[in-house]
């Protein structure tokens, strides 16, 4: 029996132009970021909110855990999502759950109440990320699609960066419950400009049947995969039953996931979009550079704030600068984008981030500030050169109801890889600072004339005991190894930047518009 003629799509609304495209721009990039924030903003304000609470630190990393496991499993249901309720329906929709969500956050008297609102809030936020750059794309006219890309990766690089700092501000002059409170009035604004803005601008819906088993296995594997990872660190990797138990499950569940999904006729997660060339290629690069930056990301305040004093404020400062190039150059990469092979300007991305993590690769003990906030600054330039032609050679050729499938498989990637990064990052991090710290304390005994004369030279001029000059030595040796080890990884990370440039090539080539403007074509 042949399957009935579905009917044609009508057709597509015009760009937006003027000062409604201006605040349209606007409200979705607000909402952009406000998911972006939420996704770091929490972590600073860990120890606080777990003494508020009356748990421990390790219980409370489980705020950060449970949003992180919702929202990796929500990002790939978009394009599911997206045909079953229309893309305007369910950004509003999203937008408007992830308040009241904030706004349970906010409230929550005790630990389970805190998490079971930090699921709810992962899962709205979901499809927020993908739908925004499916929104933006349709907003614009074809020739200006790489400015629509360009805006909306510049919101999604400050958002990790601004959290830090914005989260220790607030915990410290405030409450820990405004870090989530602020989601409120952003949210409603943006929830009620899309809405009076977009709705007329409905996409076409369908009332497919739903894939629980693909669900249901997607819900199992990347729930596993992720606590594993936040987790693993913590419970000793797989010297833990609990970590080879989730990595068990994992393994099959994803196996499962992907031989049920490429064998139904209605899947949860469109797996065919890997078929092409420029997805696959671009998913691969995009999602592999971001871990290796989300990682050291990451380890870069932790560092500041464990061996070198500083405040959690102050690191997130530090870390700031990595903003002013990305906005600065976000409207000229729009600019110049359909003129330019996209594949070279992600090349020179690639190549900026290895030099800066070899400038970072030379740090020591006694590094200053400026030495370390200039290869921070300096990153800011290929972050510009990274995100908005990579995503441009994701969506290349899709027609536009594939765009929010497209938009929300690729970032699920990169959101898992990011986390990847982060426990590999954290993970290489300790095992060479336990090296280090081995071959430092090799010769630190007292057979030794000049680890002896050494110690006599600090009880002398310290006036102290010979204990606690030993003990003057061990943390001057546990810094230096803590210090090598992340020179280390960040050799390691300059490497690898270097080593994933042929991904980009493999990719078809796409200018004069040819990369958004095609996704923008069909996007309206």
């Amino acid at each position: 029996m042949s399957a009935p003629t579905s009917p044609a799509a009508p057709a597509a609304p015009p760009p937006l132009q003027g000062g409604q495209l201006l605040l349209a721009t606007f409200a979705v990039a607000l909402a952009t970021f406000m998911v972006v924030l939420d996704s770091s903003i929490a972590n600073v304000a860990i120890p606080t909110i777990s003494g508020n609470l009356g748990v421990s630190i390790d219980e409370g990393t489980w705020v950060i855990t449970v949003f992180a496991a919702s929202n990796a499993v929500a990002v790939p249901l978009t394009g599911w999502l997206t045909q079953r309720f229309g893309q305007i329906r369910l950004f509003v929709g999203a937008i408007a759950m992830f308040v009241i969500a904030s706004w349970l956050c906010g409230l929550a008297p005790n630990l389970t109440v805190l998490l079971a609102a930090r699921v709810l809030q992962g899962i709205v936020a979901g499809p927020l990320i993908p739908l925004s750059q499916a929104v933006l794309l349709g907003s614009y006219p074809r020739e200006k699609a790489s400015m629509a890309l360009s805006l909306w990766a510049m919101t999604a690089v400050v958002g990790p960066i601004a959290g830090p700092a914005l989260g220790g501000w607030i915990t410290d002059s405030y409450s820990w419950s405004w870090i989530f409170y602020i989601n409120i009035p952003v949210g409603v604004f943006a929830a009620a400009t899309v809405w009076s803005i977009y709705h007329k601008r409905e996409s076409m819906t369908r009332k497919l049947p739903i894939d629980t088993v693909g669900l249901a296995l997607l819900v199992v594997w990347v729930a596993s995969l992720q606590i594993m990872l936040d987790k693993g660190r913590d419970l000793d990797w797989f010297n833990s039953t609990t970590i080879v138990v989730l990595a068990i499950v994992a393994v099959i569940g994803f196996a499962a996931f992907v031989i049920w999904e490429l064998t139904e006729a209605h899947p949860i997660v469109d797996l065919s979009l890997f078929k092409g060339r420029n997805f696959l290629g671009g998913t691969i690069a995009i999602s592999v550079g971001y871990a290796v930056f989300f990682g050291n990301l990451v380890l870069l305040p932790q560092w500041m704030q464990e061996y070198l004093g500083y405040r959690s404020v102050d690191a997130g400062l530090v870390t700031a600068p990595l903003g002013i190039f990305a906005v600065i150059l976000a409207p000229i990469i729009g600019r110049i984008m359909p003129k330019t092979d996209t594949r070279i300007m992600a090349t020179v991305a690639f190549i900026c981030f290895a030099f800066v993590f070899f400038l970072r690769s030379r740090y020591d003990v006694y590094v200053d500030t400026w030495t370390l906030v200039l290869p921070t600054l300096l990153q800011g330039i290929p972050m510009a050169l990274f995100f908005t032609p990579l995503t441009a050679i994701i969506l290349s050729g899709l027609p536009g109801e594939r765009i929010p499938a497209a938009a929300g498989l690729s970032n699920f990637v990169r959101i898992f890889c990011g986390a990847i990064g982060t426990s590999v990052a954290g993970t290489a991090w300790n095992n060479r600072t336990i090296l280090h710290h081995e071959r430092l304390t090799e010769v630190a005994n007292a057979f030794n004339p000049d680890y002896a004369q050494g110690q006599s030279a600090l009880q002398s001029l310290f006036n102290v005991p010979a204990a606690t000059a030993r003990a003057m030595f061990g943390l001057s040796v546990d810094t230096q190894a803590a210090m090598l080890g992340l020179d280390d990884v960040f050799w390691a990370s300059s490497l690898i930047f270097l080593a994933i440039i042929p991904l980009i090539w493999i990719t078809k080539r796409y200018r004069s518009g040819g990369a958004g403007g095609a996704a923008a074509a069909g996007a309206h």
